[in-house]
């Protein structure tokens, strides 16, 4: 069987999820987010609305202006080094894991089943383990050659690893002031790397570092 044949299979029955655009207004107001942003490993089942996972994804690394982001690129929620944009998000949800692009503001599928426990190391998957929404928070590291100024830190390995943990933590830190706004619960957490790495396939230049639970309180 041909890689690409299997490829299509460990995503069939799955299919690209359109996300409706992200709301501008509403929620609490920055300062009032900043109070209330706090760690909440105690997450419902609940599943969230359409909506309310677009307006995460957007948080965390969507789009906000087309034009004037650095170097002529558009710009994004997160800042990263160079505008690299090297740091991928991908949800993990009942129905399978998908790769949220931020151009067309869409979740792409990448693998069908329900894999959530990926997300999160195996000492911990008690936790929130039935969690509507996991992020997946990967690094690609041949995204520095893209960068719009390529300055000398973007090709060593230690550097580069400062910028992309420095840029998740950005991320994260937008999806939990989010989370404070809309009266969700948050957590970021640590994730199982290898199990991540052989279900997603990840090339050599790829990397999961961490994974995020965000849903509903349970108390």
């Amino acid at each position: 069987m041909k890689i690409k044949t299997m490829r299509k299979r460990r995503s069939r029955g799955l299919s690209v999820i359109p996300l409706p655009p992200p709301e501008r207004e509403g929620g609490k107001s920055v300062l009032a987010s900043l109070r209330l942003r706090r760690t909440e490993r105690a997450i419902a089942e609940k599943k969230l609305p359409l909506q309310m996972l677009s307006d995460i994804l957007w948080a965390a690394s969507g789009i906000n202006r087309r034009k004037g982001g650095p170097f002529g690129i558009p710009g994004r929620t997160a800042t990263s080094a160079s505008n690299s944009q090297e740091v991928d998000l991908y949800a993990a949800l009942e129905e399978g894991i998908f790769r949220y692009e931020p151009g067309p503001h869409a979740l792409y599928p990448v693998v069908a089943g329900d894999f959530r426990r990926l997300a999160i190391s195996p000492g911990q998957r008690k936790m929130g383990d039935k969690a509507p929404v996991r992020l997946i928070y990967v690094v690609e590291i041949e995204k520095f050659k893209e960068a719009g100024f390529q300055e000398p830190g973007l090709w060593d390995k230690e550097t580069q690893k400062a910028y992309y943990y420095t840029d998740t933590g950005l991320m994260a830190g937008n999806v939990y002031l989010f989370a404070a706004s809309r009266g969700l619960a948050c957590w970021f957490h640590n994730c199982d790397r290898e199990g991540l790495a052989a279900k997603l396939r990840l090339r050599p230049t790829q990397k999961a570092l961490f994974g995020q639970t965000v849903g509903y309180p349970s108390t």
